[in-house]
């Protein structure tokens, strides 16, 4: 979905008008972002998509060496010396205080963190190993635990936020999924908890992703006939864009003061179509 339209902000001082979002505007350029997972997907979508707005970008990695310098490059040459790569495994807690470094040795501060990378496969009933377990759990709960408090000074210092990227399914479940599932469920009670913790001087938001992406299992795409029947259970009959969850992002950043503890469903009417 693109549209452009006039929007308008109210400020304690009036109502200021917005550039269209066809137009790129400048208001985040005192921010540096920490976005996980950034190579691919919805991660280097909302990289561009702030970049573009002006924020300085820390794309992390694990495995998306390419991937991830490509799209450094990319930022760089649009915008000298405002896009960095840092890696590091996720599942690797004592490496996550060495990305909030990295970030503040690139851009001298962090003011913004995005935890958007994220395991996602089938675990059905049966056939759950431990391994699996550790994964699912550690990519999608306990790294953005440890990460927001590695992540906690600099953020507070700076009156940042934290958005994490959740998932509907952590409300409804996804069948053949019940560890993913429990693991996004954390994540969304994990940004409600941590809207408290860190409140006043630090917020915290997350987006709910519907059908956004298709996933692929096992190097294959989702069967062509079950992305059908999820599309006609949306109410608006469609699949979304990565962009759409970087606007999603993009609000929270710029245009949310007053919000914390939220998630925002961007999923096209999923949650209220019928499962």
């Amino acid at each position: 979905m693109d549209y452009r339209s006039e929007r308008q902000s109210t400020t304690s001082f009036g109502i200021v008008p917005r550039m269209s979002d066809a137009v790129a505007t400048t208001d985040l350029t005192q921010e540096a972002v920490l976005i996980t997972g950034a190579a691919k997907r919805l991660g280097a979508a909302t990289a561009r998509l702030l970049h573009a707005h002006g924020a300085r970008i820390a794309v992390h990695y694990h495995r998306s060496h390419t991937a991830a310098q490509a799209l450094v490059a990319e930022l760089n040459a649009i915008r000298p010396a405002s896009a960095v790569a840092l890696q590091a495994d996720l599942l690797d807690i004592a490496a996550l205080p060495g990305l909030v470094a990295g970030t503040v040795r690139a851009f001298g501060r962090l003011t913004a963190l995005i935890n958007n990378a994220s395991s996602f496969y089938p675990t059905p009933v049966g056939s759950i190993t431990a391994a699996q377990f550790d994964d699912l759990i550690g990519t999608n709960l306990r790294a953005p635990l440890f990460l927001i408090q590695a992540a906690t000074d600099q953020l507070r210092e700076h009156g940042g936020q934290v958005v994490n990227i959740v998932d509907i399914h952590a409300q409804r479940p996804l069948k053949q999924h019940p560890v993913y599932s429990a693991a996004k469920a954390g994540l969304h009670m994990l940004t409600q908890s941590m809207a408290r913790e860190l409140a006043p001087r630090i917020r915290v938001n997350g987006v709910a992703p519907g059908p956004i992406l298709w996933p692929e299992t096992h190097g294959a795409p989702l069967d062509p006939a079950l992305q059908a029947r999820i599309l006609e259970r949306t109410a608006l009959k469609r699949s979304g864009s990565p962009t759409d969850i970087a606007k999603a992002v993009l609000f929270f950043l710029k245009d949310a003061p007053y919000v914390t503890g939220q998630i925002l469903s961007v999923d096209g009417g999923r949650t209220v179509g019928g499962y």
